[in-house]
């Protein structure tokens, strides 16, 4: 035991007597699940979604600060059978039904990011899902939520859409039983999700432990290559990998949380990585998450389109909120400094275990597939720091 905890803390921190960081090697997602979607979806409609909506995905999310301030306006919950309310900004909703039994409940939905009506759905769906999967549940039922521009795009489009997020609910022993839609000027589509989750196995996003280690489930850069798509400079193979990572749903590593008894954990979406870090670190207590940036996975064409000037608007409002919460240092490359502030759209859990267990958790999601990497470490925070997440 004594030796796996040996090597996992020198794993993570390798790289920290280096005097320049350096530029990690792009993710490389598995090719046939690049191409799997392409034989699932039906003939791709002639029509580009992106070009009819001003932005797209979880970049579009009301920024951090402004949603906090709403919030703060709000009464606490004080109803018993809530075990999981809003006042940590966990990733879903959790009511107790009986002593063994509590449905975990959340919604989320977005413009599109992808011109394919079919793989728009996909994503969504898979990203509403990742709530789920998140606090340890397992997703149940879902009702659509629709925005439709009616007369400026086909109806086909929508039926595109339905199909695709109901193939991502299939994968995931979900069914859409529902939902509403109402006519809008850009289109809009996700999910509100139910799941199942025993009251003692939720994973919240407080939890974190000084001496962790963060295991990050999925590669970096979604909203940067979206941009990319959107402007027409992505090129074939990045969009594709960018398309099979927002599509994967998160169930296998939400299924071994509790098995290999995850502290705290989290979806990594609109607020990015740093963004969702600073959240989760909050609720912990007094920690700091020290992130070793040569050890981020960033998605093919992230890097490039990054030091091309291919950013969001979210990844600004992302900045701005974060303040002196967020330290990075001077030698990280640009391009990490951008994907640790950027909106994912159906990214990766963020995951806080104890260093043996990390280790093992990372081991059994790479024979399954997956292409997690042990980003990171929690310490105790100083009483008078105001950094509660330090990039370097």
């Amino acid at each position: 035991m004594a030796t796996s905890k040996k090597k996992a803390r020198t794993r993570v921190a390798a790289t920290a007597s280096r005097k320049k960081a350096r530029t990690p090697v792009a993710a490389k997602p598995d090719r046939k699940q690049a191409s799997r979607r392409t034989k699932a979806s039906p003939p791709a409609l002639k029509v580009r979604l992106t070009a009819e909506v001003s932005s797209g995905g979880c970049a579009c999310k009301l920024g951090p600060a402004d949603l906090r301030a709403v919030l703060s306006k709000l009464p606490a919950l004080t109803n018993p059978n809530v075990l999981v309310g809003n006042e940590t900004s966990d990733d879903a909703g959790v009511y107790r039904l009986s002593a063994g039994l509590a449905i975990v409940s959340t919604v989320d939905f977005f413009p599109p990011m992808v011109d394919d009506p079919y793989v728009f759905g996909q994503v969504a769906a898979a990203n509403a899902l990742s709530d789920i999967y998140a606090m340890g549940g397992k997703p149940l039922v879902a009702l659509g939520i629709v925005g439709f521009p009616a007369g400026k795009l086909p109806l086909e489009v929508l039926v595109r859409i339905l199909e695709g997020a109901g193939e991502r609910a299939k994968a995931a022993g979900a069914v859409i039983i529902g939902g509403h839609s109402l006519v809008d000027s850009e289109l809009k589509y996700g999910l509100a999700v139910t799941g199942t989750v025993h009251p003692g196995r939720i994973v919240r996003n407080g939890g974190a432990r000084p001496g962790d280690l963060l295991v990050l489930t999925k590669p970096l850069g979604t909203g940067i290559v979206c941009t990319g798509i959107k402007k027409r400079v992505a090129k074939a193979e990045e969009e594709a990998f960018a398309i099979a990572s927002m599509i994967a749903l998160n169930d296998v590593a939400g299924g071994l949380l509790t098995r290999f008894g995850a502290h705290a954990c989290t979806d990594v979406t609109g607020f990015a990585l740093a963004g969702h870090a600073v959240e989760m670190a909050e609720a912990s207590g007094r920690v700091r998450f020290e992130i070793d940036s040569a050890q981020l996975p960033l998605l093919p064409g992230t890097a490039r389109l990054a030091d091309d000037g291919y950013g969001t608007g979210g990844a600004a409002r992302n900045r701005e909120w974060l303040g002196a919460r967020l330290s990075i240092g001077r030698d990280v490359p640009p391009a990490l400094c951008a994907a640790v502030i950027d909106p994912q759209t159906s990214g990766g859990l963020l995951v806080s275990l104890a260093p043996r267990k990390a280790v093992a958790f990372e081991e059994a999601l790479h024979k399954r597939g997956l292409r997690p990497a042990i980003i990171g470490r929690v310490t105790p925070r100083p009483a008078r720091s105001p950094v509660v997440v330090a990039v370097s």
